[in-house]
């Protein structure tokens, strides 16, 4: 038990790098959306407006998620779990990876009392799987592994592992924070794509691709030259936001 208990939360497992996926040809319609942040009630809400507007159009669509589930916001396990569930066998879910859950994982590896993700959410995260962090800390670390395996199930750390960093189609490109500028997209680190701001956020244009992404929260969904950004801060403003692509039609936003 005690070799299980530390290949999750003990030593770090070996990890093959994250994935840059692709696609050749577009779906009919793809919902991007933006930071969820444990805010389950509005992921909800948001599934339900996006499979209503869904509902009539023929072939497959995608929800691509662009990270950060965890964290903030009152029911990051909720979320994880909603994750995991089916949709209409129309409607696929991709989920990217976002720095924050980078930083729970760190967490469960090497679950420290100065870890810094319990100053970015972290602490909201651990008591919607039951865990009061201040009593987590007061233990000793096998103790620590321990409670936090018993509490987080295996299946939301096996998802947070293997969330690839980008999707490419034609045209346009899905990633949490950004693309460091003259960089391809399949050469990015992850350390780029889940944390870039400022020199992505001010980069010129890059002719015939637009950048879809998060990290980077506003009152209102941000539209660009070379970039589209739906993260609205939910966990702050109550408001999630979806960017709706088609090959036909101009970008639409679905709010909650």
């Amino acid at each position: 038990m005690h070799g299980f208990l530390q290949s999750i939360f003990g030593t770090k497992p070996h990890c093959p790098p994250r994935q840059h996926l692709s696609a050749p040809t577009l779906p009919s319609a793809i919902y991007a959306i933006g930071d969820v942040h444990g805010c389950l009630a509005l992921l909800h809400l948001l599934h339900k407006r996006i499979l209503a507007d869904c509902a009539d159009i023929p072939g497959e669509k995608w929800l691509v998620y662009l990270g950060d589930y965890v964290d903030r916001g009152p029911n990051s396990a909720g979320v994880l779990d909603e994750l995991l569930s089916p949709l209409p066998s129309d409607v696929r879910k991709i989920t990217l990876a976002g720095n924050h859950e980078i930083m729970m994982l760190e967490f469960l590896d090497n679950p420290a009392p100065k870890s810094r993700w319990l100053q970015f959410g972290g602490t909201e995260t651990l008591a919607s799987y039951g865990i009061d962090a201040n009593a987590l800390m007061a233990r000793s670390k096998k103790d620590r592994q321990s409670l936090l395996a018993s509490h987080i199930p295996t299946e939301h750390v096996e998802l947070m592992r293997t969330l690839p960093l980008t999707l490419s189609v034609p045209g346009t490109v899905f990633v949490h924070a950004g693309l460091r500028p003259g960089v391809p997209v399949h050469q990015q680190s992850e350390d780029d794509a889940l944390w870039i701001r400022e020199q992505f956020l001010t980069a010129p244009a890059v002719e015939g691709r637009t950048v879809v992404h998060g990290h980077t929260p506003g009152a209102d969904p941000v539209v660009e030259p070379g970039r589209i950004c739906v993260d609205t801060g939910a966990f702050a403003t109550g408001v999630l936001t979806a960017a709706k692509l088609t090959p036909t039609e101009p970008i639409r936003f679905i709010r909650t």
